[in-house]
């Protein structure tokens, strides 16, 4: 069976984030929170890519804002907006892919080579973080797992309560979207470090092809090409 779009945004998510954290001296690529951690143990450190994370949260915003405004001018004119942007994260993921096996590894996190490869992955993310706020809403978040845990805790213990037949069915059903898409960037974070271990910077050729994926998919049915 096809996995689901969210499961492979869900892969994507860990995938991008743990190989950037591996590679680019701890930039997170979609996660900002981790980035304001880091920048701060970085400043007290004394450890690089404390420019790589000042900059990524403004990047972050701003590809947000300009996906928001793109996906707002598709819908108005009749385009496909989804496959859209989508096909825009996966141009994002190719180049990232291409500038860093061809500028890496990255010693130092605030050289040019670490700056333009990192933002450019941030782009992407941003992108991907994006669609599921506007376009899939319904579905878990597939870029940060702590809202997805404490939710999915709540839901157990709620079945553990034993609810009436009527109420238990949607907390079931949200508990099992949730364990797919922590299950899913797990994995993705997993595969990332595997993968840096052995083949280093080239495991960023990986989510472009997690991309190609994500195209022939929408919630699991093709994405109706326009």
């Amino acid at each position: 069976m096809k996995p689901s779009l969210p499961v492979l945004l869900s892969i994507n998510g860990g995938y991008v984030d743990a190989a950037g954290f591996l590679a680019l001296q701890g930039l997170f690529t979609s996660h900002v929170t981790g980035n304001f951690v880091t920048l701060g143990a970085a400043l007290v450190l004394g450890s690089s890519g404390v420019v790589a994370k000042l900059l990524a949260l403004p990047m972050f915003c701003a590809v947000v804002f300009a996906t928001r405004l793109l996906s707002v001018g598709l819908t108005a004119r009749g385009r496909p907006v989804l496959r859209t942007l989508l096909l825009l994260q996966l141009l994002l993921l190719i180049v990232g892919a291409a500038l860093a096996v061809w500028l890496g590894p990255f010693h130092n996190g605030d050289g040019w080579q670490a700056l333009v490869t990192g933002l450019t992955l941030v782009a992407a993310m941003a992108v991907q973080n994006a669609v599921h706020r506007i376009h899939l809403g319904t579905t878990p978040p597939n870029t940060i797992m702590t809202g997805n845990t404490t939710q999915l805790m709540i839901d157990l213990a709620d079945l553990a309560r034993r609810p009436a037949a009527a109420a238990r069915a949607p907390i079931r059903a949200r508990a099992l979207r949730l364990t797919g898409s922590i299950a899913a960037f797990a994995a993705g974070c997993a595969g990332a470090a595997l993968l840096y271990d052995h083949v280093g910077i080239w495991c960023f050729t990986v989510p472009p092809l997690v991309g190609f994926g994500m195209l022939s998919l929408r919630e699991g049915a093709p994405v109706a090409i326009a």
